[in-house]
């Protein structure tokens, strides 16, 4: 039964971090949609201060042993390369507007 509860909770928790990194890309969608440029400070801060945050929740998940570490390398390299599509994206818009 306690086997039962363990993956439970890893699962819930792989489950969470992944909400979590997608809040981060849907955060920097609306920021880059209606706030900033990528090279604004306001959005390099507001970007490295979540990515910092869930980095930290990871290795906490990590450290639990709720989750892989090859797991948290994949939310981590997920959202890295979902944000660098959005900026890219944003780039050319912005260089098909000019």
């Amino acid at each position: 039964m306690s086997s039962d509860v363990a993956m439970q909770n890893r699962e819930q928790a792989l489950a969470l971090l992944k909400a979590d990194a997608e809040k981060i890309l849907q955060l920097i969608k609306v920021q880059m949609d209606n706030l900033t440029m990528p090279q604004c400070p306001l959005y390099e801060e507001v970007l490295d201060t979540q990515m910092f945050g869930l980095s930290r929740e990871i290795d906490f998940a990590v450290r639990l042993n709720l989750i892989s570490e090859e797991s948290g390398k994949e939310i981590m390299e997920n959202l890295e390369r979902q944000l660098s599509a959005l900026h890219e994206a944003f780039q050319a818009q912005k260089s098909s507007n000019t």
